[in-house]
């Protein structure tokens, strides 16, 4: 078993674009879940809005649009990123937008459940000893809340692996367009 190189670039890219996808798409998540928890209603509606839109409208529809519609219509354009010797191409960025903001919609409502599963007892102590929210929160109940967390988001990135795939639709490299182009013209 000796993979050839373009299948290794291909795995390469599927697990690059789906671990920065995931890590923004948990920080978007983790901001998004302590917005629902905001006394504001509008950072609630804004949150609420985001998320029903996000889980609502198909991923492959968020691809396209964000790589083609905001281009057309002269929002933003995705260039090439020049970083030294390593080249970012707009394609593979406009993926790992999509596929974070469509994983920080998932991701919301999984870190939102985890907070309301930590005793509301918990907040009270820590309130009653003089803690402001952002420690609360960062020493209390999120490391409580990640008993919960942890599992789904295992299971939101096998999902997100699986998701890759639908960036071929733009273009990108990744996993099954390489042994789509490569397996099907020597049927190996």
């Amino acid at each position: 078993f000796e993979p050839r190189s373009f299948f290794l670039y291909g795995l390469w890219l599927t697990l690059c674009i789906s671990v920065i996808s995931q890590s923004i798409g948990t920080t978007i998540g983790v901001a998004c879940a302590l917005g629902t928890q905001s006394r504001f209603r509008i950072i609630r509606a804004l949150v609420a809005l985001y998320t029903w839109f996000e889980r609502g409208t198909p991923l492959l529809v968020q691809i396209v649009f964000i790589y083609t519609a905001l281009a057309a219509v002269g929002i933003f354009r995705f260039d090439d990123i020049h970083l030294g010797f390593v080249v970012i191409p707009g394609n593979i960025q406009a993926g790992i937008v999509a596929l974070s903001l469509n994983e920080g919609a998932y991701m919301t409502e999984i870190v939102r459940a985890g907070i309301l599963s930590v005793d509301h007892g918990q907040t009270e102590a820590a309130k009653s000893l003089g803690m402001t929210y952002f420690k609360l929160m960062r020493r209390i109940i999120l490391p409580q809340a990640a008993r919960v967390i942890i599992p789904p988001l295992g299971n939101e990135f096998n999902a997100m692996l699986k998701n890759t795939t639908l960036l071929s639709v733009i273009g990108v490299p990744e996993m099954m367009q390489v042994t789509e182009t490569q397996v099907s013209a020597t049927f190996r």
